[in-house]
């Protein structure tokens, strides 16, 4: 199978897809014409957070998608496999996962209380495990099965530990993820990769953050369009790899990134654990 022209037709499960990045990716892939299982807890406006997973569902109704919201609390074994057998049971299958839902918390071990670690712990490393399980017994029978996991590249050093273990630990764990289930699922052509932003993306979730200046961000359209090219690829050849978004799009001969950028004018701030 040489690579895709594009996503259409083919069923995509997101976590965490009623907003930012993971609606980003979601988007992109409905101006395809695929179908998106929206797998988000939030179900109800948010105080503090734009969108909803219905808010979401309508954006990708309008964007050439279909759309299936889904109230997944990924802490919740039993709601993923609810929410994996409604996905299945509408669309007949799953073509990709996309584990993108995550909990972030930049503080340093003495100020890090145990319920914010094991919330991180919970959503980042065993929500993505756990979503991967259910999901990949259906992708073992898609043509081009992608699982691919929003996370950074494996870096020990201890700058990216320091002042934020307990993230740093989480965060890991989903690309540890990557790191064992590319060789696992290695032969039977599943195409296990991460997928990081160079710079800051300009979320709402990131916003709440002290002290960021989303002028100093780029638009999570860039993450959509590195997650497009590479869901596009054969999976069977495209494992195992801890990608960039901007290196992604300059293979694919994009190298112009101003349109992505919140203010041309400003440099992007660099995102964590690139060094």
């Amino acid at each position: 199978m040489n690579d895709q022209r594009n996503l259409a037709g083919k069923t995509l499960f997101i976590t965490g897809a009623s907003r930012g990045i993971g609606l980003a990716i979601a988007l992109r892939a409905a101006q395809d014409g695929a179908n998106i299982v929206i797998a988000a807890k939030t179900d109800k406006p948010h105080p503090k957070l734009p969108g909803t997973i219905h808010t979401a569902a309508d954006e990708i109704e309008r964007a050439g998608g279909t759309a299936l919201p889904l109230v997944v609390d990924i802490r919740d074994p039993a709601q993923v496999k609810d929410g994996v057998d409604a996905a299945v049971d509408r669309f007949g299958g799953l073509d990709v996962c996309i584990n993108n839902a995550s909990a972030i918390q930049l503080t340093g071990t003495l100020e890090t209380p145990m319920r914010r670690f094991d919330l991180m712990h919970q959503v980042n490393a065993r929500g993505t495990y756990c979503v991967s399980q259910a999901c990949l017994p259906h992708l073992l029978k898609a043509d081009n099965p992608h699982l691919l996991m929003i996370s950074p590249p494996l870096n020990l050093n201890p700058r990216w530990f320091k002042d934020h273990l307990a993230y740093t630990m989480a965060k890991y764990g989903m690309s540890l993820c990557v790191l064992g289930m590319a060789a696992e699922f290695a032969e039977h052509g599943v195409g296990v990769n991460a997928l990081w932003p160079r710079t800051a993306i300009a979320t709402a979730a990131l916003q709440m953050l002290p002290g960021v200046d989303p002028t100093h961000c780029r638009k999570p359209e860039i993450v959509a369009d590195a997650a497009h090219a590479v869901l596009t690829r054969r999976a069977a050849s495209t494992t195992g790899n801890f990608f960039i978004d901007d290196e992604v799009l300059a293979t694919a001969g994009i190298t112009d990134l101003s349109a992505y950028a919140v203010d041309p004018a400003k440099a992007p701030y660099p995102d964590f654990f690139l060094d």
